[in-house]
């Protein structure tokens, strides 16, 4: 009998700590109707993926984490037409990114414009879509804006201070430390505080009006102060949760705050089909080939260190993207 095809694929076989991230062996899959078989080029790293790691969003197990990847078209399925073998294309939103292939329905791929980079793809593409719903959807920002970004310095943070600049918003950046502030400044942020006291400093930097929006994707440690940050029916939206859930909230703190709008924005909500998917990417990839957008990357791991990458994205070291690369010559049979 033939042997069947192999690939190199991270495990999580039960919630836990990074060291649940394990590298194995396992049978390449095979589309089915409908779905494309992407050979990864990288892959990004995302707080979602502690989230499913550590079992805050459930997952069947044993499972292959990863929500994000650019790759090449390696198979199609049944039914498939339109991405033939060797189509450069990118995806978001599906798991099973931390493998050297992964299997994806065909409405969650986006194509890759040939004069952007596989890598670079890979490094924008889920949270520079988050960005760009967050920006024109969730709350549009509007020239002459004040908005508040926090961890500014992180991927999505990078995108928000970015794409708010770009649409001649004042951002207000907030970052842990001197050397991440430094990087808000160098990424369009008018001005970059840090976390201690920073929503009496952007009301001090607003006369006292404060910000149009914030965007929190920091969560229970600063959503309080983030609505205080905030002007009369100005909006917070929790894009984020490195700190931990937000508790139940009282509402009437909306109502004494100045009438606040209060939003827990997600993908699957802003980019629900592959019309709005496309859209959204073709948006992202028009933005870095312009270079309105910019991706800063921290570190590019091979596919094996991703609890090494997991440990680096929860210390909140980092600055800017975290990617893992698989393997050049993925396992070719058991």
């Amino acid at each position: 009998m033939p042997s069947i095809p192999s690939m190199h694929a991270i495990r999580v076989t039960r919630p836990g700590g990074p060291e649940e991230l394990r590298q194995e062996r396992i049978d390449r899959p095979v589309p089915g109707p409908g779905e494309v078989l992407v050979r990864n080029a990288a892959v990004g790293v995302n707080f979602i993926d502690v989230y499913y790691r550590d079992g805050t969003y459930a997952a069947p197990a044993p499972f292959t984490p990863g929500q994000e990847g650019a790759g090449v078209v390696a198979a199609a399925g049944e039914g498939v037409t339109g991405w033939a073998a060797g189509a450069r294309v990118a995806y978001a939103g599906q798991l099973g990114a931390y493998a050297d292939f992964t299997v994806v329905p065909e409405d969650k791929l986006i194509p890759v414009p040939d004069g952007v980079d596989l890598t670079r793809a890979a490094a924008v593409t889920l949270q520079g879509i988050a960005a760009h719903y967050l920006t024109q959807d969730t709350h549009p920002v509007a020239e002459g804006e004040t908005v508040v970004v926090l961890a500014a310095a992180g991927g999505l943070g990078r995108f928000l201070v970015q794409l708010a600049a770009h649409r001649g918003a004042r951002v207000i950046a907030v970052a842990s430390s001197p050397e991440k502030r430094k990087t808000a400044l160098e990424a369009g942020a008018e001005h970059a505080i840090g976390y201690e006291g920073f929503d009496e400093a952007v009301r001090s930097l607003t006369d006292g009006a404060g910000a149009h929006a914030v965007y929190d994707s920091v969560g229970a440690a600063t959503h309080l102060s983030s609505l205080r940050a905030l002007r009369r029916r100005g909006t917070l939206a929790i894009c984020g949760l490195s700190s931990g859930p937000v508790p139940p909230l009282d509402i009437e703190l909306l109502r004494g705050g100045g009438s606040l709008f209060l939003t827990r924005p997600t993908m699957k909500d802003h980019v629900y089909d592959a019309e709005t998917l496309r859209a959204a990417g073709g948006a992202v990839f028009g933005y870095l080939a312009a270079g309105v957008i910019q991706p800063l990357l921290h570190e590019v791991l091979p596919l094996q260190e991703a609890a090494a990458a997991h440990r680096l994205l929860e210390s909140r070291a980092t600055a800017g993207k975290l990617l893992l690369t698989p393997a050049s010559e993925p396992a070719a049979s058991s």
